[in-house]
C-alpha cells in the first residue's frame, strides 16, 4: 500500500447513509471470521457482519466509531460498504439508555431467566452430545 493510500468507505442503512468518505483502514467483525481489517486494494469480499463496534480509521489520524448490529459487509475496487438495518455512530448513542439496556439484559441472565438459560443450554448439550456433535470437557 503506497503512503497516503485511501479507499471510499460507506456506512449504509434502510433510513440514510451514515458515514461516506476516505479511510486508510477499517475493522469491522462477521459472523465466521471473527474480526477482520480493511486496507485500500483490499480484494474483494462479502461477509456477514455480527454485533460490533466498528472502527473506521480517517485520513486526518481520527477513528469515526460505529455500533453495527448486523448486515453484510462487501469489498470491491477500492470501496468498502457496510449495509445495516441497523447502525448507529458513537456520537449519535445515547449513553445513558445504553446502558440501561446493558443493565436490563444483565438483570434478566441473573434473575428469574437464569434457570430457564441454563435449562436450555443443559437441553442443547444433551441433544448435541447425543448426536456426537460435543465432546465433554
Amino acid at each position: 500500500m503506497a503512503s497516503g493510500a485511501t479507499m471510499k468507505v460507506e456506512v449504509v442503512s434502510p433510513e440514510r447513509v451514515l458515514f461516506s468518505g476516505a479511510a486508510t483502514q477499517l475493522i469491522t467483525r462477521t459472523e465466521s471470521g471473527g474480526e477482520i481489517a480493511f486496507l485500500p486494494g483490499h480484494t474483494s469480499f462479502l461477509g456477514v457482519l455480527t454485533e460490533n463496534h466498528t472502527r473506521i480509521f480517517l485520513e486526518d489520524g481520527r477513528v469515526q466509531s460505529v455500533a453495527v448490529h448486523g448486515g453484510f459487509v462487501e469489498a470491491s475496487g477500492g470501496h468498502v460498504t457496510l449495509l445495516s438495518d441497523n447502525a448507529e455512530l458513537a456520537e449519535d448513542i445515547d449513553v445513558a439508555r445504553a446502558r440501561a439496556a446493558k443493565e436490563r439484559a444483565e438483570s434478566l441472565l441473573r434473575g428469574e431467566h437464569e434457570a430457564s438459560v441454563a435449562a436450555d443450554l443443559r437441553r442443547a448439550d444433551a441433544r448435541l452430545s447425543a448426536t456426537g456433535g460435543l465432546v465433554s470437557k
